[in-house]
């Protein structure tokens, strides 16, 4: 797979009606045999994939109700998070609150939107249970970090046996994060079986594969662990876990983009895509979703193959779509996180 500057020329659209756009389901990705031919020849030209990334904003932007509705699309595909040491139930159950009830009913009313929620909510394993409990029977799913989050350094079988805990507690969705040291020493077996032993553990629950990019050194990298954590069963792969120096950027949201294309192009199956981490202002919001909706298409936006990692992205859709109905500029305080 070699990453360079062509860019699709169909501009960037919302549907204004709604979030929601019909949809199959998607097969689940079973995996496949590791392809170390594949993986070794994918390449990342850095220059070309900065050009691309750093022009895309500019020539990508909507305005007035085009861009509400992009954020409301927004909305749906946010992993609301809270992943803090002071995490206690009475925060993350009003995090889910939140999470059923994103935009104030008045702003909803005046948009002639229906009521929407966000795309899950995401929590340490601790927390797992209050979340299922207050999401209760209203198809929000919970996700949990795994695998020793953020680090993944605690050893391997705890981490495999964490997932079972999650999974037992109700999790739906599991966010794993990988052994950069496999990345960085060039051990693509070591990666694959480690991704194969968690997605095994993760049963039916989805399994979202951490790469922490900003430690992996290269876009090359990135590129090749992003395909190694597919053909060893990933259902998404991320970008971060929100705790690294570097985060979510352009760049490396291309590269793995490419990569999740030539993937289904090559097995026929679609792997979902979640940049995390950094991802706070409702302008980079849209300069996401237009760089999937170019590489990808439309059926990438929606909840099953697209996600927002955060935290406080939300707080700045909600101000924006204030004044798309006002006029006027709000307080951040007027639209706490829960």
């Amino acid at each position: 797979m070699s990453i360079d500057s062509r860019t699709s020329t169909q501009p960037a659209r919302a549907d204004t009606k709604g979030s929601q756009l019909p949809q199959v389901a998607e097969p689940r990705n079973p995996g496949m045999a590791l392809d170390l031919d594949w993986v070794m020849s994918a390449q990342a030209n850095t220059s070309a994939i900065e050009r691309r990334t750093a022009t895309l904003p500019g020539r990508r932007s909507v305005k007035k109700a085009y861009q509400a509705a992009w954020l409301l699309k927004a909305i749906t595909l946010i992993d609301l998070t809270t992943l803090s040491g002071d995490d206690t139930p009475g925060r993350v159950r009003r995090l889910c609150a939140k999470g059923l009830q994103p935009v104030r009913a008045d702003l909803l009313e005046a948009m002639g939107m229906a009521a929407i929620t966000t795309g899950a909510i995401c929590v340490y394993h601790d927390m797992v249970e209050t979340a299922v409990a207050a999401l209760s029977g209203s198809g929000v799913p919970v996700a949990a970090v795994s695998t020793g989050f953020p680090a993944g350094l605690s050893p391997f079988h705890l981490r495999v046996a964490e997932i079972g805990e999650s999974v037992k507690a109700g999790a739906a969705e599991i966010d794993i994060v990988i052994s950069r040291r496999h990345v960085l020493t060039g051990n693509w077996t070591a990666l694959y079986d480690e991704m194969r032993a968690f997605r095994a553990a993760c049963g039916d629950a989805h399994v979202k594969a951490i790469l922490a990019t900003g430690e992996l050194g290269s876009l090359r990298n990135v590129a090749r662990a992003s395909l190694v954590c597919m053909m060893a069963g990933a259902d998404f792969i991320k970008t971060s876990t929100g705790k690294e120096s570097v985060n979510a950027t352009l760049p490396v949201s291309l590269v793995m983009i490419r990569a999740l294309r030539d993937y289904h192009d090559r097995t026929g199956y679609r792997i979902g895509y979640k940049p995390a981490g950094g991802i706070s202002r409702a302008k980079d919001a849209l300069t996401y979703l237009a760089l999937v909706k170019d590489e990808l298409g439309n059926r990438w936006l929606q909840p099953d193959l697209f996600r927002f990692g955060a935290s406080s992205l939300l707080g700045d859709i909600e101000r924006q779509l204030e004044h798309h109905v006002t006029g006027r500029y709000s307080a951040g305080y007027r639209h706490p996180a829960g």
